[in-house]
């Protein structure tokens, strides 16, 4: 379009939605002159949700970036330890899509897992040494041993997950959440993102803002991120030289003048800025209390582990979701890199097994006997798991290649199956013989979790409906309670 009919118009629906009388303004503007200067980013969300019966109020996502071996974690395989070294077989690799770092291999060496696996709980699910923690919360965990996605790079396998796009630019999870069920906080966000990584930062991946971000979603509904050092958000402690009561009457002032615009102009994005100046005031008082550990009992703090009182470690942050959940924030994304073992597995796995095992069963034993667990979901894993073979030297391979075509995670609370396992692979931990779950299914499932049926949570963009789920995804049964 020419540029001066594409600003004319522009101007023209500007004009519309903001000087109508029923025009996106006044609406903002008298919800928010209803006594609640926040109203509109906290409290209800979209009207009808949740529009069928919740089993959980909100989420704790504990993703572990770089895609977890599930051949040595989750899903047992007795005849990798007999055919050890050999060749895994053409017929079962099939024409797998593989990375282009395996794909052209001559040879595909066998590892077995590298540590046994034993029975758990009374369910008696099979879970690896290399997890004693996880393992002693066996009965509180839905296992799903036949994940599979596309996706065989880690930024789209993440992005994927994430906002059920491989390409960037759509909404998170998070924000889709918090888009239909709004917050239950009045001084937190609605969703709070928070990240770690090894400490020998082996894995080289990065997380991008996308992750948590809103897409075409209201900016309002992006996960806020807490930094692990300094203020936990940019901008909270007021400049020196500025009261508490000066701050106050300069942000009623830019309240005024955005409100006026919001009259004016009726861009929602103003709206948003109004909030998050108000929430960014809230914030002042409510953070420094939520990172205040001196309350918790040191038996709590023992069950998370020795890094729990370090700030950016992921025992850190496990003990920080469970206190953000239980002061109202809907969705918690912790975000853990360092599981992605090319070519040192044979020591990184273990490591990066001892950092996150204990907290990941310490969290969910938290919620639990708190009565929190019930209605408050765990979910962990990453963008895909890890190959049967072994990469690099075919006679001495020292890693794992990435691998979408069948993979595990676990789920807690929140209305699933505890003590479950739900599909199976063959026995190369390969191809998904009974139950298989898509990306897809799994955020439909997560959002019928949470009361919202995911074929009716959209937001039109561009023309069209756009969902989390795009037009793909069922509920997976299977699992829940």
């Amino acid at each position: 379009m020419d540029p001066f009919l594409e600003n004319q118009r522009v101007v023209t629906r500007r004009q519309f939605f903001g000087k109508s009388a029923n025009g996106l303004g006044l609406a903002a503007l008298s919800s928010l002159f209803g006594g609640n200067a926040i109203a509109s980013s906290t409290g209800a969300g979209v009207s009808g949700f949740p529009n069928q019966k919740a089993k959980a109020k909100r989420v704790i996502y504990l993703w572990q970036g770089g895609g977890p071996s599930h051949v040595d974690l989750f899903d047992p395989k007795p005849l990798l330890q007999k055919m050890a070294m050999q060749d895994l077989p053409e017929s079962v690799r099939g024409n797998t899509r593989l990375s282009t770092m395996t794909s052209g291999n001559k040879a595909w060496p066998i590892i077995p897992a590298l540590q046994p696996f034993q029975r758990r709980g009374t369910c008696g699910t099979e879970i690896s040494d290399l997890l004693p923690h996880t393992a002693s919360i066996a009965d509180d965990i839905c296992v799903i041993r036949s994940m599979h996605t596309e996706a065989v790079n880690h930024a789209p396998g993440v992005t994927f997950f994430l906002t059920g796009s491989q390409i960037p630019g759509r909404p998170s999870l998070g924000a889709w959440t918090t888009y239909g069920l709004g917050s239950e906080s009045s001084d937190l966000p609605a969703f709070v993102v928070m990240t770690s990584s090894d400490r020998q930062k082996s894995c080289g991946q990065l997380f991008f803002d996308y992750y948590w971000g809103s897409g075409f979603l209201p900016s309002r509904h992006q996960g806020v991120r807490f930094r692990s050092s300094g203020d936990p958000v940019p901008y909270l402690t007021n400049p020196n030289g500025m009261s508490q009561a000066a701050r106050r009457a300069m942000l009623d002032d830019l309240r005024d003048i955005n409100q006026a615009h919001l009259a004016e102009y009726g861009d929602p994005e103003i709206d948003t800025r109004i909030s998050q100046y108000e929430m960014a005031y809230k914030m002042q008082t409510s953070v420094p209390g939520l990172q205040d550990l001196s309350t918790e009992p040191k038996h709590v703090l023992d069950m998370y582990g020795p890094d729990v009182l370090e700030k950016g470690s992921f025992a850190n942050n496990c003990l920080m979701a469970r206190r953000l959940i239980e002061r109202g924030v809907r969705f918690v994304q912790l975000m853990h890199a360092g599981w992605d073992q090319h070519n040192n597995l044979h020591t990184q796995l273990a490591i990066q097994c001892k950092d996150t095992d204990q907290a990941s069963a310490a969290l969910v034993k938290d919620l639990k006997q708190r009565g929190l667990l019930e209605d408050t979901l765990v979910i962990w894993g990453g963008e895909f798991g890890r190959t049967p073979f072994g990469q690099g030297d075919p006679k001495n391979p020292k890693g794992r290649d990435h691998f979408g075509k069948g993979f595990s995670l676990w789920m807690a609370g929140g209305g699933v199956k505890g003590g479950h396992v739900h599909g199976e692979t063959d026995d190369f931990a390969w191809n998904i013989t009974k139950d298989p779950v898509h990306v897809h299914d799994h955020q439909a499932t997560i959002l019928h979790l949470m009361g919202i049926d995911h074929t009716k949570l959209t937001y039109r963009y561009q023309g069209r409906q756009f969902r989390l789920t795009d037009v793909h995804g069922e509920v997976v049964k299977g699992i829940l309670a």
